[in-house]
């Protein structure tokens, strides 16, 4: 079985690698970065992915973890648009666990304008993303797990929406080598997307040479093309340097290989006093052709409540020409 899916893995990374082209999917939402800890960590958490997140990053992380978990999380995004975060991860026994997520990416609203009404016409137009999963994961080892995701992905302009369904596959392996783990995740393998709405629909003229018994306004639509969605490819390896009662060290990197831009690494680490306190580091798409991402920097506290937890986690990203941009989250677990 463990075979089987490292080869489907293998398979569909070959696709991934054989791809060379830039900027041309839809839904690139999905790529945005959740969870402020795996932010500050500069992405790097394919190997990790032992809280919420792991539906996002890793979903055959969702086993190993020790206790159910809801988590909220906030962020700024690009052009004041903001982007929120949900997420329940449920353990039903000591080998699975399933989960349920939701990521929307909200543009706002502005006032409708055209040709006669420069200054608006009284109705505002919108924009959002959504991508709602439902997860599952199951230890096949004591080392070994995995986890899928299917989801349902809508994007929303105005009056034009256009829907599709992927799948995502996680695998999480603990090496001999106590505190090594390695990751693997494929996400958005699916269907392609294509807008469809009233205002593709318009009267056309299919004979302006003759006027005579011409219908000028024949009902038509104009024909949009489909857009596959981004497949990405990760491969993480994580290394616990660092694990007693006061102190604790992880170091993580990920190589991403996407279908729409150049592969890049990622690279993190997470120092933590007490199991209290979290400082956090790293840097997104190194290597990447003409990325806009640089540091990132974050800290995160955790109190039991005996069988009930509390985190708080907070997260601050350079976007170059964008400037700074932050995250936070909210995680309880039980």
């Amino acid at each position: 079985m463990k075979k089987l899916f490292i080869i489907a893995l293998v398979l569909v990374a070959g696709q991934i690698f054989a791809q060379t082209k830039t900027a041309t999917t839809a839904a690139n939402f999905l790529t945005i970065p959740v969870s402020p800890r795996a932010s500050a960590m500069g992405g790097a958490f394919t190997a990790i992915a032992n809280d919420a997140s792991a539906l996002y990053w890793n979903p055959g992380g969702l086993a190993k973890l020790t206790k159910s978990e809801f988590s909220v999380a906030y962020s700024e995004w690009l052009v004041k648009t903001n982007y929120n975060w949900m997420a329940l991860a449920y353990k039903m026994d000591d080998v699975s666990a399933i989960g349920f997520s939701i990521n929307q990416l909200n543009y706002g609203e502005e006032d409708v304008t055209n040709e006669l009404y420069p200054n608006g016409t009284g109705e505002k137009w919108n924009a959002q993303d959504i991508a709602i999963g439902l997860s599952y994961s199951r230890s096949l080892t004591d080392r070994f797990s995995i986890g899928g995701t299917v989801k349902y992905i809508r994007q929303q302009i105005w009056h034009e929406s256009a829907s599709a369904f992927a799948l995502d596959i996680g695998l999480l392996f603990q090496t001999e080598l106590e505190g090594l783990k390695l990751g693997m995740n494929i996400t958005n393998f699916g269907s392609e997307m294509k807008l469809d709405g009233k205002d593709l629909y318009q009267p056309i003229d299919i004979d302006r040479q003759f006027n005579s018994g011409n219908n000028e306004n024949v009902p038509g639509s104009l024909n949009v093309e489909s857009w596959p969605l981004p497949l990405v490819f990760a491969f993480g390896c994580s290394y616990e340097a660092i694990h007693s009662s006061d102190m604790s060290l992880i170091l993580d990197v990920d190589a991403v290989y996407p279908s729409n831009q150049s592969s890049y690494l990622n690279a993190g680490a997470e120092f933590g006093f007490m199991d209290v306190l979290f400082l956090r580091i790293g840097r997104n798409s190194i290597f990447k052709q003409s990325a806009e991402e640089t540091m990132s920097y974050g800290a995160g506290f955790k109190y039991d409540f005996g069988p009930v937890s509390s985190k708080i986690d907070y997260c601050n990203t350079g976007y170059g020409r964008f400037g700074n941009l932050s995250k936070v989250s909210l995680t309880i677990g039980f």
